[in-house]
């Protein structure tokens, strides 16, 4: 047996229906499994966060895109146009100049959202890249732009960490970043992702405060008549996809499975996270295995620690909550896992 991804269009579903009674426009980032966009596409009314061009196949009506800029020229702004997208964040003033002097120069009507830098309560370890403008550089744009024609709607946007708990005092924070005069202007605010899915090393209990807060945050906005636009992509897509794989080997206390995290679980080594295994058990219950993955690499590690009943060669091992950032590596020459789409 082959490993194998299956994604569940109901769940997708259900966990959509969840966010788009949370705010007044959803956003599906469509990097975090592309697979799940035109299921979107054809079952909701969903908007689609796009940040390469290259993403673009996934969506057939380019105009529900919402483009994320970076590094960009006049001719990749034309070619965006051309295909039908009028929707663009921006998250420094290089690239918004670049914007403004081609909307000087050609008549089309866009929306644009200028990303804010928020102050994040995480270690310096500079791994992270901090995207975004200061508040002070924001409050100035945006007024600089209120007046031009081609610009039919400002907004701004910031983004926190997905599976950063504890950061979410947003109301406070915006009312401290941008002036009044501002707010006032803007037609909507778009607080990206960060919706956090549910694995082996999350804090299951936060998860219903976060929710309270961005209610906070929607009736902020609104009694300032500005929408609240959400981009969730774990919260989406993980519940509805499992990794189904084979215990090949068991020696000691180490199972091995017939997948890798490089060809199936990239967010194990980046976030990290670590996935969640049907039928496990309650630390102290059954035995304690490490799962490992099948190349020779030390990091390749689905779970350092997971108790389970008596598995043996041959059974089937299978991670759930696996439907984001499941992307594949070509480390080892490894294949990529197939997907199926079922109810």
């Amino acid at each position: 047996m082959k490993p194998k991804f299956t994604l569940s269009k109901s769940k997708l579903l259900e966990q959509y229906k969840i966010v788009e009674g949370a705010a007044d426009v959803v956003s599906y980032s469509s990097k975090t499994n592309p697979l799940v966009t035109p299921i979107l596409e054809e079952n909701t009314d969903c908007l689609f966060s796009v940040h390469i061009r290259n993403e673009l196949k996934n969506i057939k009506n380019k105009s529900r895109v919402i483009f994320l800029a970076q590094g960009w020229d006049e001719k990749n702004i034309e070619e965006l146009i051309l295909d039908g997208v009028f929707r663009f964040i921006v998250d420094n003033e290089t690239d918004l100049d670049v914007l403004l002097n081609y909307l000087d120069k050609n008549e089309t009507k866009i929306e644009v959202m200028l990303r804010a830098k928020l102050k994040e309560n995480t270690l310096r370890t500079e791994k992270h890249f901090v995207f975004g403008m200061k508040s002070a550089v924001i409050n100035k744009r945006i007024k600089e732009m209120a007046s031009n024609e081609n610009i039919r709607s400002l907004g701004i946007h910031f983004h926190r960490k997905t599976q950063n708990m504890a950061e979410w005092n947003l109301a406070y924070e915006i009312q401290q970043m941008f002036d009044t005069e501002v707010l006032n202007i803007i037609n909507v605010m778009n607080i990206g992702g960060g919706l956090p899915s549910i694995y082996a090393n999350t804090n299951v209990k936060v998860i219903d405060s976060i929710f309270k807060r961005i209610k906070d945050l929607k009736d902020f906005l609104n009694k300032n008549n500005i929408k609240m636009m959400i981009e969730p992509g774990r919260f989406i897509s993980a519940p509805a996809g499992r990794l189904i794989t084979k215990i090949i080997s068991i020696y000691d206390d180490s199972i091995i499975v017939n997948a890798s995290v490089y060809n199936s679980d990239m967010d194990a080594l980046i976030v990290p996270v670590k996935l969640l295994i049907e039928n496990e058990l309650e630390k102290g219950q059954g035995r304690a295995y490490v799962i490992k993955g099948c190349t020779p690499c030390s990091l390749d590690l689905f779970r350092y620690r997971v108790y389970l009943d008596n598995p043996k060669i041959g059974d089937m091992l299978i991670f759930i909550n696996a439907g984001a950032y499941n992307f594949a590596s070509d480390f080892c020459n490894l294949e990529k896992i197939k997907t199926k789409v079922i109810k």
